[in-house]
């Protein structure tokens, strides 16, 4: 079967055997998978514990082929989403630290013609998602939904903030702030997505952090915000924390723009609430498909592209040329 190998060199398609269900495991034909910036990462090597020689894909979704002994048989011809996690373990706070992976690097993930899976990481396809929708779900969505609700706990009316609205993951957490009854903002470097956002999506204002004062403006236009849903750091993670109220929450689940020396002060006097987050456990990606199905969200996908052209998709995330999910076509 054909598979997008990570190598130590690259990525590159190639044809690999087939894989056969052992007890516990199901087989599923993947009808699409969707792209990650973990992909990215692991592709240049920048991803915790590396290994090579593996599928990359952690996003799919596809129909149960096989399975292994003591899978039930009904999962047969059904559609199923894949729960990328990994062994998170028993504590529902934090997953567990020596076995907890993702799919997809350093077990074979989605971007193949067949993946091979434990039974318990498949769910059915909500029925109101086409395959290529409920593939962009399962990492971004679990993310989003984690930071939301567990550790930013956004509840109807409050004000929220969701910056870099280009990434998956904010994405779905500013569609989640909206459909939990909250106003949204949003930051981006881009007037159009901006512009995008407001026009399709719901949100109620936002800024491009490209200008000066921008915090400054948000502020002035929100009235300050409960909860803000931060993936970047770096120098304008101190910005964010001029626009909280008093007692507001800051979640993040990622640094790309670095570290920062945290302006304590304004943290103990606002009685802020800093919270780090990735991921989430096995109940919260049963809770977050709940949750798109009652309120009937859609992901927002930038393109549907076939696996032959997966390396370019990479290379256009890489060089932030997409806004939404990209999906590829098994």
């Amino acid at each position: 079967m054909k598979a997008l190998i990570l190598t130590t060199e690259e990525i590159e398609i190639q044809n690999i055997e087939k894989p056969v269900a052992q007890a516990g495991e199901v087989v599923i034909k993947v009808q699409y998978g969707s792209l990650n910036r973990r992909d990215q990462w692991a592709r240049v090597g920048l991803y915790p514990g590396m290994t090579y020689n593996c599928v990359l894909g952690s996003d799919g979704c596809g129909i149960v082929e096989s399975v292994g002994d003591g899978v039930d048989a009904s999962w047969i011809g059904q559609e199923v989403v894949i729960n990328p996690n990994q062994n998170w373990g028993e504590d529902p706070r934090h997953p567990n630290s020596k076995t907890y992976t993702i799919l997809g690097m350093p077990k074979n993930g989605v971007f193949a013609e067949y993946v091979c899976v434990p039974a318990d990481r498949i769910h059915k396809k909500p029925a109101y998602l086409t395959p290529k929708e409920a593939a962009a779900i399962p990492l971004a969505a679990l993310t989003a939904y984690r930071a939301c609700f567990y550790k930013g706990n956004i509840q109807k009316g409050d004000n929220v903030l969701v910056t870099g609205i280009g990434g998956g993951v904010a994405q779905f957490a500013a569609q989640f702030a909206i459909a939990q009854g909250a106003k949204v903002w949003v930051t981006s470097g881009s007037d159009e997505k901006l512009a995008t956002m407001k026009t399709k999506y719901g949100i109620t204002g936002g800024a491009n952090y490209k200008k000066e004062d921008w915090q400054k403006d948000l502020l002035k236009e929100s009235g300050g915000f409960d909860v803000i849903i931060d993936s970047a750091g770096g120098s304008d993670f101190n910005l964010l924390l001029k626009t909280l109220k008093q007692s507001a929450t800051l979640v993040f689940y990622g640094a790309t723009l670095g570290s920062v020396k945290l302006d304590m002060p304004r943290v103990f006097f606002g009685q802020y609430t800093i919270k780090g987050t990735t991921m989430g456990n096995d109940q919260e990606f049963a809770d977050m498909l709940a949750f798109i199905e009652k309120h009937q969200i859609h992901p927002i996908i930038d393109s549907v592209r076939p696996f032959e052209q997966i390396i370019e998709a990479f290379n256009d995330m890489r060089d932030g040329k997409i806004f939404g999910k990209v999906v590829i076509e098994m």
